[in-house]
């Protein structure tokens, strides 16, 4: 008779030893594994908390409050209720075109005309009073003059596929010399007073200008299209990558077209108001203002790259950047050289989001200088 070809079975006594002595093993190891996993989303919240605490927004508000520190050490005048006032007269203007070219900037382009546009729309201004235009008109006018000032500008950019930096540096010296040709050598002041005291008062009961009412609503607006519509994530996305979101259906041209439409219709509303607060149309009017523009939204942490930027930063690079202008301004620093103010913070805003990257990159550098120098040395001495 063959023997049995099966093995014979554990008894009920010896397997439940068996299953006994796995499952402690077991249970330790899943409460391991838990631990771990506690552990490691307490680090990945840890993380995520330090990443928020170190936004760029963030560091933008502590040197808010330095500036705050800085003026009032600097001047018993700043922090009164009338420079406040003053600064945000003479700051107004520019944080509103600030606003579309932070759009322009996050998707990866850029517009060096805006101030261009703001003296173009200027000129004409002046220009159409003097020939007796009632003044509702004039702002039609205007309106369409800057729209299709930023319609050239994003059909050139986005049809013809130019680069953005050499057509605005073109449309720039362009609408300065249209600004020159309308109204030439020419002064216009005699506007009613009921429009150039809109630049000058504040709005009724409070102590706020029109100008920067105006930019506190066009933030909000600007705030929500960026940050919680499809609209602003195409931004984001073309930005980031142009290849990948016009292969995620993102129609790009459109969207690059109509905020550089967009940006020409703020500008040329926005020398409506620099007219009126100077009460004078001249050809000049907002010349250079565009560094002042650019230094700003470079300062609130959009990326000149594109792909980056926040609204909630430019309101701060905006109060920065005119806190700390009006602060050298009440001391005795020259008034000539304010231009400083602009250039070390484009330089700035340039150079510390990529620090880290430029480090890198010297790091990088010197360890293959030195791989290869000692490379050199092993093959002389063999």
């Amino acid at each position: 008779m063959e023997p049995d070809q099966n093995p014979t079975p554990a008894t009920g006594l010896n397997a439940h030893d068996d299953n006994s002595s796995g499952a402690e093993p077991t249970s330790q190891r899943a409460a391991s594994q838990a631990s771990d996993q506690r552990a490691a989303s307490q680090a990945g919240g840890l993380r995520v908390a330090l990443h928020s605490a170190l936004r760029w927004e963030t560091g933008l508000a502590v040197v808010v409050v330095a500036v705050l520190v800085f003026g009032d050490v600097t001047s018993p005048q700043f922090l009164t209720s009338g420079n406040f006032f003053n600064l945000s007269v003479s700051s107004g203007e520019i944080a509103i075109m600030t606003l579309p070219m932070t759009l322009i900037i996050i998707s990866g382009e850029i517009d060096l005309s805006v101030a261009s546009t703001l003296g173009m729309s200027s000129a004409l201004l002046g220009f159409l009073w003097s020939k007796h235009w009632p003044m509702l008109a004039i702002f039609v006018v205007v309106a369409v003059l800057g729209v299709l000032a930023g319609l050239i500008n994003g059909l050139l950019v986005t049809r013809l596929g130019l680069p953005s930096l050499a057509v605005t540096i073109g449309t720039l010296a362009l609408y300065r010399g249209i600004a020159l040709i309308i109204l030439g050598a020419n002064t216009v002041s005699n506007f009613p007073a009921s429009y150039t005291t809109i630049g000058v008062n504040p709005i009724p009961h409070t102590n706020i200008p029109y100008s920067v009412a105006i930019f506190i609503v066009l933030a909000v607006i600007f705030g929500i299209v960026l940050h919680a519509t499809a609209t602003g994530r195409s931004v984001y996305a073309m930005g980031a990558s142009p290849e990948a979101a016009l292969f995620a259906g993102i129609r790009v041209k459109r969207i690059k077209t109509m905020l550089f439409v967009v940006s020409g219709l703020v500008c040329s509303m926005t020398g409506v108001l620099w007219t009126f607060r100077l009460a004078t149309a001249v050809q000049n009017n907002g010349l250079g203002l565009e560094l002042s523009v650019v230094a700003i939204v470079l300062l609130a942490g959009v990326s000149i790259f594109g792909g980056k930027g926040s609204i909630v930063g430019v309101v701060l690079a905006v109060i920065v950047f005119a806190g700390l202008q009006n602060a050298l301004l009440l001391t005795n620093f020259n008034q000539e050289a304010t231009g400083i103010v602009t250039g070390g913070l484009l330089l700035i805003s340039v150079f510390v989001p990529n620090a880290a990257a430029l480090l890198g990159r010297a790091r990088g550098l010197a360890h293959s200088r030195g791989a290869a120098r000692s490379s050199a040395i092993g093959a002389v001495h063999d």
